[in-house]
């Protein structure tokens, strides 16, 4: 269990960015950033499957950060449409690692999102080189996503086969051309009502294995 978990604020491109930070007791086994659904529709970083995923991987001892996007919250700046929101991503990102890393040793970098934070990670992601990246429910049509880049070595993208809001066909079609497998969850909807505990295990399981 992680031994301090803070609210923080961290220099984005366009202001100071509100994020809660947790670090473990144990030796990290990674750096773990989180971002949240779409800011015009209600999306903050105490989102419910975002706070499923933070939980989840403090607890497998990662140093995780979850932040407000600008314009939400306490954060500076307003909303940018995708496209500041993937700097958000990686002022945060560098923020954590120049915190955390090593001189001799860099900790692996996971990238998780939901929803628009989904596709939000998957631009980032190509400017970042993660190991990991995890995605929920990812905004990949709307957003116009690339696809999981090369350069990740673990992907785990999970979709409710209820989502009326990412719909599971656009997401199999963004999939399909790299077959990029995807967990698609009878029964979940976008939030996945009911399903969260199930979410919880995929994360653990994928980490494990």
């Amino acid at each position: 269990m992680p031994i301090e978990t803070q609210k923080i604020f961290i220099d984005g491109p366009t202001g100071k960015l509100e994020a809660v930070l947790a670090i473990p007791e144990s030796e990290s086994k990674g750096i773990a950033v989180i971002a949240h659904p779409h800011p015009l529709h209600g999306g903050t970083m105490d989102n419910k499957i975002v706070h499923t995923v933070f939980t989840t991987l403090q607890s497998l001892n990662f140093v995780t950060v979850k932040f407000n996007f600008r314009g939400v919250g306490a954060s500076a700046g307003i909303f940018d449409h995708g496209i500041g929101e993937v700097g958000d991503v990686i002022a945060v990102t560098e923020a954590i690692r120049s915190q955390f890393d090593q001189r001799e040793k860099q900790l692996p970098l996971l990238l998780a999102g939901f929803s628009f934070g989904g596709g939000i990670q998957l631009f980032a992601a190509a400017k970042l080189n993660p190991m990991f990246l995890i995605l929920v429910a990812p905004s990949v049509a709307h957003l116009k996503a690339p696809p999981v880049p090369d350069s990740v070595q673990f992907a785990l993208i999970v979709q409710g086969d209820q989502d009326d809001i990412v719909l599971p066909q656009q997401v199999l079609a963004w999939a399909t051309p790299k077959s990029q497998p995807i967990v698609l969850v009878p029964g979940a909807d976008h939030f996945f009502h009911g399903k969260l505990l199930l979410l919880r295990q995929w994360i653990t399981r994928f980490l494990a294995s």
